[in-house]
């Protein structure tokens, strides 16, 4: 599965991880950044990443709580970003939610955890039926 990553300065660590930890796993990685630990704003990764949907399968964002990368991301028509922090909104977000991006908050999620994570928000599929209808209508609101 070719997936984004992407954080500001307060997420970099972990995103490095998750990526590193992703391409070990067989996937393609594709950095949207940032490339270091220097102050930067966490909307301009969101953007970037978020308006490059056709590079990604499934996006992975970072910051320091991960409520301000979703946020930022879900202001995007056809972003579905979930912040995680167990596996069962990791499992939920895909069944239910059809999420194509996950969140995640360096200063809040042991680094072992997350990858934990990833890899049921990765392995879960959509479940469709009655939950195809909720989706399609957050794409109109």
């Amino acid at each position: 599965m070719k997936i984004g990553f992407a954080s500001d300065h307060a997420g970099y660590d972990l995103k490095e991880r998750l990526k590193a930890w992703a391409i070990a796993q067989g996937h393609e990685a594709v950095d949207f950044g940032t490339d270091g630990p220097a102050s930067v704003d966490y909307p301009d990764f969101a953007h970037r990443a978020a308006t490059a949907k056709e590079k990604w399968e499934r996006l992975v964002l970072v910051c320091g709580s991960g409520i301000g990368i979703s946020i930022a991301a879900n202001r995007h028509a056809g972003i579905r970003c979930a912040l995680v922090t167990s596996h069962e909104h990791a499992q939920l977000a895909r069944q239910h939610n059809d999420a194509n991006a996950i969140a995640f908050g360096q200063r809040l999620t042991d680094p072992l955890q997350a990858e934990s994570y990833l890899k049921t928000f990765l392995e879960t599929p959509f479940e469709n039926g009655r939950h195809q209808g909720r989706v399609d209508k957050i794409e109109i609101i």
